[in-house]
């Protein structure tokens, strides 16, 4: 019971940094479309564009070691 149990809260874990992801693309792509449909906010739009992007870089980094983490789990506790 307790492997099925630890299995599902791997695959909980990678549906949870998945969701994130496209979450975070998203949201740069609707800030992004607000950008080209009003002018007026242009500066302001493009700044928090550029910070969302950054971070977006940030939680890459982060997302890769997770599934570079769950990956080294499943290959070590199925031998």
């Amino acid at each position: 019971l307790m492997v099925v149990v630890t299995r599902k809260s791997k695959i909980k874990i990678i549906i949870k940094t998945i969701t994130n992801m496209m979450a975070g693309h998203l949201l740069i792509h609707l800030i992004g479309g607000a950008l080209l449909s009003n002018p007026a906010t242009e500066i302001i739009t493009f700044i928090i564009l550029i910070l969302l992007t950054v971070l977006e870089f940030a939680e890459a980094l982060i997302q890769a070691c997770v599934f570079t983490l769950l990956v080294n789990l499943y290959l070590h506790g199925n031998t």
